[in-house]
């Protein structure tokens, strides 16, 4: 019984449940498969340490060239929208 999994409560679903990131998502979160919440904490890591936030409108974010991938080509999408665009790169 000590042996029991985290993932089990619940039955690994929602933001606990692990998905694996695409190869251009792995470039920013790692290759491995990981909880859906961790991914997006990564992804806002990542944006914050290479200051993509606009300053001008913090609800904004620059895409650098590892972004672009995920962000489909655009140089700068809403974080409303980079929701949606991360979660197309998660099996």
């Amino acid at each position: 019984m000590a042996t029991a999994k985290k993932s089990s409560k619940g039955g690994g679903k929602g933001l606990q449940a692990e998905v694996q990131p695409s190869a251009d998502l792995s470039a920013i979160v790692g290759s491995k498969p990981i909880p859906r919440s961790e991914v997006t904490k990564k992804v806002w890591d990542y944006i914050k340490a290479h200051g993509l936030q606009d300053q001008q409108n913090k609800r904004m974010i620059n895409a650098d060239d590892n972004l672009k991938k995920i962000f489909g080509g655009k140089k700068q999408v809403s974080m409303f929208e980079m929701t949606a665009l991360v979660n197309k790169h998660l099996s």
